[in-house]
């Protein structure tokens, strides 16, 4: 398969759910359900998450690679309804804890589709692991192989993949740049680290190594780091091969894969990167001389994250100089993104059409924090005001699977729509949830 000698410039992508409609009230539909109404029934905050952009999202990656394994990478969100529906699309699922690993086994999904990872894997993670039977567990660090080995049962092997870090620095934040040098995760190829770490593995009797994993950080547009992956990778397989008499089945590259948040901002498309980046791979195997392991791949937030729209109540609003604040009842309790990362998002009044042009205004949270902002610089109706109700599209990954309880403000509930219906995923957290863990007196 040959690859393209340049890559097409990524087009803008959407940032709201394929099913999004503009309603005659001025209200704003997803799923076929207004916002507004969203809003009254479930309360501010909330998330929704439109079902069947899920699915057709998963749908796009099995599309686009039907000999490869795609496996939803759970820490972008997770909840049993979601576990559910990924299960159903034939995809895997990317664990990196004992609890998400509990919530999978809760909602029946089945363990030998899982691959647990995580740079710090505790011994409960481990064990939860291998109680379960999991399918794959990625080594992080030369300390994890001999304890993963002591806990296989004896007479039984646990598969495994060991990640690298192959040099190539991606993503849209120095602190998501994860196959760099000098960060916390993986094995050096660089430095030899990674070659030592496959040779420790081959002689633990109780794992069966079945490939290499990487993974590069988070929101790339482009397909380019992936093929520069790939390009330091094989080179590896091939001398692991000459070392060792070896030739693995499968190579991970990870997920990373950026999505729109603005108008205008690129994504990656799951069939650019099936033609270019499996042709490199089929390309650089044949001129190594090795077969072409099976690819696999972790898309979470590309999956879930354009399905989920959040909803907040304005409560406040005031100038200070020539900047107009508008205060909504959630904040980086339930979004933590732009105080970590500076992410940058649409924000849009829903419920009544607007009375006044628009103006620039700074979308900003109820925390005791001056960087509790959500959203710097969007245009809202001149005439926004307390009672109106904002949504924020592409809100569907890493915020409330990163949620915290900062000021005793419980977590915000989850609804899903799908053909004009909603149902409640996940309920509110409440006051009583929250006193119920305080046992000391």
């Amino acid at each position: 398969m040959p690859v393209p000698a340049e890559e097409p410039t990524p087009a803008p992508a959407p940032v709201w759910p394929a099913s999004a409609r503009v309603l005659p009230s001025g209200d704003l539909a997803v799923g076929g359900v207004a916002l507004a109404e969203l809003a009254d029934r479930f309360g501010t905050p909330s998330y929704v998450i439109d079902e069947d952009e899920v699915r057709a999202r998963a749908r796009a990656w099995r599309a686009a690679l039907p000999d490869a394994g795609v496996a939803y990478a759970g820490k972008a969100f997770l909840c049993r309804a979601l576990v559910r529906w990924i299960e159903e699309e034939g995809l895997g699922l990317d664990a990196c804890s004992a609890g998400e690993l509990e919530l999978a086994a809760l909602a029946g999904f089945p363990p030998e589709r899982i691959v647990l990872h995580g740079n710090a894997k505790s011994p409960d993670d481990l064990r939860t692991a291998l109680r379960l039977g999991v399918g794959r567990v990625v080594i992080d660090g030369t300390g994890e192989i001999a304890r993963l080995a002591a806990l296989v049962p004896p007479g039984a092997r646990q598969r495994v993949m060991v990640r690298v870090v192959p040099g190539v620095a991606a993503g849209a934040h120095a602190a998501v740049r994860t196959g760099v040098e000098g960060q916390k995760f993986g094995l050096s190829v660089a430095s030899g680290e990674a070659e030592e770490a496959v040779a420790r593995v081959l002689g633990q009797p109780r794992l069966e190594l079945v490939g290499l994993h990487c993974h590069l950080g988070s929101q790339i547009a482009s397909t380019g780091p992936y093929i520069a992956a790939v390009r330091r990778l094989v080179p590896l397989l091939g001398r692991l091969r000459d070392r060792h008499g070896v030739i693995f089945p499968e190579l991970g590259l990870g997920g990373g894969f950026a999505i729109a948040y603005r108008e205008g901002d690129p994504a990656l498309d799951p069939r650019g990167y099936a033609e270019r980046v499996g042709g490199e791979l089929e390309s650089l195997c044949g001129r190594q001389g090795l077969p072409v392991p099976r690819l696999t791949v972790e898309p979470g937030r590309w999956i879930t994250g354009p399905a989920g729209v959040a909803l907040y109540r304005v409560l406040a609003v005031k100038s200070a100089g020539d900047r107009m604040f508008v205060a909504v009842d959630g904040g980086m309790s339930d979004n933590p993104r732009p105080a970590l990362y500076g992410a940058r998002y649409t924000v849009r009044l829903v419920g009544r059409a607007a009375g006044a042009p628009p103006r620039p205004v700074t979308v900003v949270g109820r925390h005791c924090e001056a960087g509790d902002v959500l959203a710097e610089d969007v245009p809202l109706p001149a005439d926004v005001r307390p009672g109106d109700v904002l949504a924020v599209p592409a809100s569907g990954a890493y915020q409330l699977s990163m949620a915290s309880v900062y000021n005793l403000v419980g977590r915000p509930p989850v609804a899903a729509v799908s053909g004009g219906r909603a149902r409640l995923l996940v309920r509110r957290e409440t006051a009583a949830d929250l006193r119920s863990r305080d046992v000391g007196e």
